[in-house]
């Protein structure tokens, strides 16, 4: 009888599950026949919008020194003007173009660097300028644990409250590691991603590394012509497993090189390179033509505009950008984020870690993300113009580069100029990791170089790398935008949506509607919760619960020995 009596509930039960449940949770195939049956629901109004707080934005263009956008002269170094909105330090430039021993000393106060982090010596062909460089680089971490504060230190944001874990190669500077005493923040000289190292032709330039960090390091001059051995017979090819035993913290090491061979090349660390290189251990290196009186900047820190060009350049472009692209892995970079016990951090990275189900959650360019990447890498041009784009791509993926408005030029591959049916003009230009291209804009309004003036965006067009971490507009997005679309301050003269929201932290955490800027009627904000609904969901759970603990009574019920009922 008492079975009977349960059977009859699990059958009220069953019916009653069957009733509660919407109709639009039924499969389409029988929505139609379910609605003939019970009717079509009647209609209620659709649910409210959620007000959604969009969060503090900042500043759109945050400057360092407005007046350093304008061309300068300092110490007789000519600097061509940067017209973004947070171009480089002037007095850094002239420092890398004389040298920090041959500047004076105010300019030399103007910067962060040390007094022997670029040293110029002899003019050993007579032709006008030096021809011995010696360059020192230190190795920075940046948003590492700190011990002391919740943050990481020192701070270096890819994009509104992006700030991955990167090691990258510095100019040897002095003083603080942080802007000041009251700032987080990492000094302008320690950042994503390493300088770009330009030097001429035949020139005797010894690059020594003094390893700051804690774990062991070397440099790889990739496609940069060096002997195997230096002069005393000890390794320079930056290989631990065939060339030389790293550079232990605290330790420093001498690469002497005289590259005959111009081109745009590549240097990294080659320990570990599957996780160094990808830490951020990497920068482009530039071989110039040797020619007189060509007094190079010897250093470009963050990439961007060249601001002190080679005389070749200035014969033969108008202007010249360094375009540096990166993928990020968060979960390898969170690593230095998490300890900063270098026996910790080993074991996660190096042996932990696994490369091969590796996934690039940021993308950047020279060390940023959208919206940071306007304030630094947009390409400034005017009608009329050749301007020469220098790309590295750094990454572990292939990146896709596509110009609006334009098409430009192959010119270079790795270095090496393209024969003349090989400088292809196209608007897509595929680049493998590790590979350098050098590119051809110009501006001429003919319908194939230049559709003429506007706000054209450069990107890679794989559709991933247009975002940070899933959302978008992000990644390595920037734009060619002429001096006519600038306003004063160095930021575009935009036409569509409120760029507003893309410098909130909250955008990237996915806590605001994709369209809030310019969505004024909240039509297609969030939904708010319908309450009628939620509670039908929870009688229809409770209900499907009862009859699923109803069915484990009666499935107990048959397993008894000696039940008659």
């Amino acid at each position: 009888m008492k079975t009977l009596m349960l059977l009859a509930i699990g059958v009220f039960l069953t019916l009653g599950a069957v009733v509660l449940l919407p109709i639009a949770w039924w499969p389409e195939s029988l929505q139609q026949p379910m609605a003939q049956i019970a009717g079509v629901p009647a209609w209620r109004a659709a649910p409210a919008t959620d007000p959604v707080e969009p969060g503090i934005s900042e500043p759109h263009c945050v400057e360092l020194s407005p007046d350093w956008r304008d061309g300068h002269t300092i110490d007789g170094v000519e600097i061509e003007p940067s017209l973004v909105c947070n171009p480089d330090n002037p007095a850094n430039v002239a420092a890398f173009v004389k040298g920090t021993n041959n500047v004076s000393a105010a300019t030399l106060m103007n910067t962060r660097l040390a007094a022997d982090a670029v040293v110029k010596g002899d003019d050993l062909d007579g032709d006008g300028d030096p021809d011995v460089i010696h360059i020192r680089l230190e190795v920075a971490e940046l948003n590492g644990f700190s011990p002391d504060i919740d943050e990481p230190v020192p701070g270096f944001a890819i994009a509104p409250g992006i700030e991955p874990g990167f090691w990258v190669f510095t100019p040897k500077s002095r003083g603080m590691a942080t802007e000041n005493f009251e700032s987080l923040r990492a000094n302008p000289l320690l950042r994503v991603p390493s300088p770009v190292i330009r030097i001429e032709q035949g020139d005797r330039v010894m690059l020594t590394l003094e390893n700051s960090h804690t774990m062991p390091h070397t440099i790889h001059l990739h496609g940069v012509d060096h002997p195997f051995l230096d002069a005393n017979g000890e390794g320079n090819d930056g290989v631990p497993q065939t060339s030389e035993t790293p550079v232990m913290p605290g330790e420093a090491r001498t690469y002497d090189i005289s590259p005959r061979q111009t081109g745009t090349m590549f240097y990294h660390c080659h320990v570990q390179p599957a996780i160094h290189i990808l830490m951020g251990l990497q920068g482009m290196m530039v071989i110039e033509e040797n020619r007189p009186d060509n007094w190079l900047q010897t250093l470009n820190v963050g990439g961007g505009a060249v601001r002190h060009r080679s005389v070749a350049s200035r014969t033969e472009y108008d202007r010249e950008y360094d375009l540096h692209y990166q993928d990020i892995d968060r979960e390898l970079h969170d690593i230095i984020r998490a300890s900063n016990d270098p026996r910790v951090i080993a074991e996660q990275a190096h042996r932990r870690y696994d490369i091969t189900e590796r996934t690039a959650d940021y993308f950047v360019l020279n060390g940023r993300s959208f919206p940071y990447t306007v304030r630094e890498s947009t390409i400034v041009a005017k009608p009329d113009e050749r301007i020469r784009l220098r790309v590295l791509n750094g990454g572990a993926e292939g990146i896709s580069l596509h110009t609006h408005g334009h098409k430009t030029t192959i010119t270079h591959y790795d270095g090496v100029e393209a024969p003349p049916g090989g400088k292809i003009t196209r608007d897509v230009v595929w680049i493998a990791p590790a590979q350098r291209v050098d590119l051809l804009l110009e501006t001429k309004n003919d319908g194939l170089h230049s559709y003429g003036e506007g706000i054209w965006l450069l990107h890679d067009h794989r559709e991933m790398a247009v975002t940070t971490d899933g959302m978008g507009p992000g990644g390595g997005v920037s734009a060619i935008v002429y001096e006519s679309f600038l306003d004063e301050d160095g930021w575009p003269k935009a036409q569509g949506a409120d760029w507003t929201p893309f410098f909130s932290p909250a955008y990237y955490a996915r806590a605001v509607p994709v369209w809030a800027a310019y969505d004024p009627l909240g039509i297609l904000g969030d939904v708010s919760p319908e309450r009628a609904l939620d509670i039908q969901k929870v009688v229809w759970a409770t209900d499907v619960g009862l009859l699923a603990a109803l069915l484990i009574v009666l499935l107990c019920r048959r397993r008894r020995p000696g039940d008659s009922s």
